[in-house]
């Protein structure tokens, strides 16, 4: 196959993967995305440590 041919194949196949977008905004897309995740779980550290407490003092209460 000759270079320019697998070139502009592999130039179709980065336009099919990245659905129209340009290479950057892909990695903005990428770089929120990431950040809705930490921020998620961050939330969810949160929780998991309020549930934690209260059971905690429960548990303490009903041994009192």
């Amino acid at each position: 196959m000759p270079e320019d041919e697998v070139a502009a194949q592999t130039e179709r196949m980065l336009d099919a993967a990245f659905g129209g977008l340009t290479p950057h905004q892909v990695l903005l897309q990428a770089s929120q995305a990431e950040n809705a995740d930490v921020a998620g779980r961050t939330a969810a550290i949160a929780k998991n440590r309020e549930r934690a407490l209260r059971l905690l003092a429960e548990i303490e209460k009903s041994q009192a």
